[in-house]
């Protein structure tokens, strides 16, 4: 088992297991449809639909076996404001794919780079990935952004590679390797 050491700690959040009385904060922006909007098969969530995912996420406190989801509060001093996330995808080829969400009220700030970039650090230093990738639907332009801040390349475009919606849509592929990687500054 793999985990960080909480809090993770960065220069404007605190990052920590998602907790059950995290839900209002949580259904904040899982009801809204602007932050759904890009999530293949989501859509704004019930108040109960959040008190499941927050349940779920409870559980994703650490990497045990392949497969497995490490999801972390993202913390500002209003309470949460996001989460982010390591999927163990390859043991063998030692790879994850990252994914995020943050309240919209509290973009524009860099604060979603700022915790990504804390998590995929720790993915490189102290789990020891040698790739993090992560996808985006190809007109998600705030992640496909975010993920470019990240020090991570465009490596591929699958055109027509999901349904998305009821019709086939484009899919960007960004990745960074361990020894590209340098965490960019917060902000």
């Amino acid at each position: 088992m793999s985990a960080p050491t909480y809090p993770i700690r960065t220069a404007r959040l605190t990052l920590r297991p998602i907790r059950s009385d995290d839900l209002d904060d949580v259904y904040a922006y899982q009801r809204r449809p602007d932050v759904t909007r890009w999530m293949r098969g989501a859509g704004p969530r019930t108040r109960e639909q959040s008190r499941a995912s927050v349940l779920a996420m409870t559980g994703e406190d650490a990497l045990r076996v392949e497969g497995d989801c490490l999801t972390v509060a993202v913390v500002e001093q209003t309470g949460v404001i996001g989460h982010v996330e390591l999927v163990w995808r390859s043991e063998a080829d030692r790879t994850a794919e990252v994914g995020f969400v943050v309240h919209p009220d509290h973009g524009g700030r860099g604060l979603a780079t700022e915790a990504a970039a804390a998590l995929v650090d720790w993915g490189f230093t102290e789990f020891g990935l040698h790739r993090v990738y992560g996808r985006c639907h190809a007109r998600n332009d705030a992640s496909a952004r975010l993920m470019r801040r990240l020090g991570m390349r465009q490596e591929a475009r699958h055109v027509a590679s999901y349904l998305f919606e009821g019709e086939w849509a484009d899919q960007l592929v960004f990745a960074v390797l361990d020894d590209e990687w340098r965490s960019p500054e917060p902000g």
